[in-house]
């Protein structure tokens, strides 16, 4: 044998050497994955993939909820402004049918009816709208309810008692409209 030439079985292994190291060198150039690492990839990917689904689909059905409520409140509070200026309206009825003569005859008499007929039909109006007036006489005083103007020194009932309204109070829905202005009870026992 020649010091040149190598042994037959050497140059056998010698190809299968490189061939190995060269497939190790492909797989590293493209980049390929092992395929567990892949497949646990794409899970880690279609679970993020849902989480975003999800959360998507809650943010939608928070805008639609947010959107039929707002749409509710609009047609229940939408005529707020404008019933709050005709309630000026009802209590000057309501003083006309306090200050009319109770002895009157003929066609004062007609007139006076006449004008509580509109009183009461103008109540009803605003009844079937939502707008309704609030009683607060012989009730707890409320401040999300009613306004205070006075106290009235009263030993025989409780202690912040509303004894006396001045001017009625309106609600629309949940809402107060405009608080009812009356006078308060003060020396009594506690409620």
């Amino acid at each position: 044998m020649n010091s040149t030439e190598k042994p037959e079985n050497a140059r056998e292994e010698a190809p299968e050497h490189v061939s190995a190291l060269a497939d190790a060198a492909a797989q590293a150039t493209t980049g390929e994955p092992e395929p567990f690492t892949e497949l646990e990839n794409l899970y880690a990917e279609n679970a993020a993939l849902k989480d975003r689904v999800l959360r998507a689909m809650a943010e939608v059905e928070n805008v639609r909820r947010r959107a039929e409520k707002e749409v509710a409140d609009s047609r229940a509070y939408g005529a707020a402004n404008f019933a709050r200026d005709m309630l000026t309206f009802a209590d000057n009825l309501g003083r006309a049918l306090e200050n009319a003569p109770k002895d009157a005859d003929g066609a004062l008499k007609t007139m006076i009816e006449g004008i509580g007929v509109i009183a009461a039909d103008y109540q009803s109006r605003l009844t079937r709208h939502g707008v309704k007036k609030m009683e607060p006489q012989g009730q707890k005083f409320d401040p999300n309810l009613h306004e205070a103007l006075f106290e009235i020194p009263d030993e025989t009932v409780p202690s912040g008692t509303v004894l006396q309204v001045m001017e009625a109070g309106y609600t629309i829905g949940e809402r107060v409209l405009r608080p009812a202005k009356v006078g308060v009870s003060r020396g009594g026992p506690k409620a």
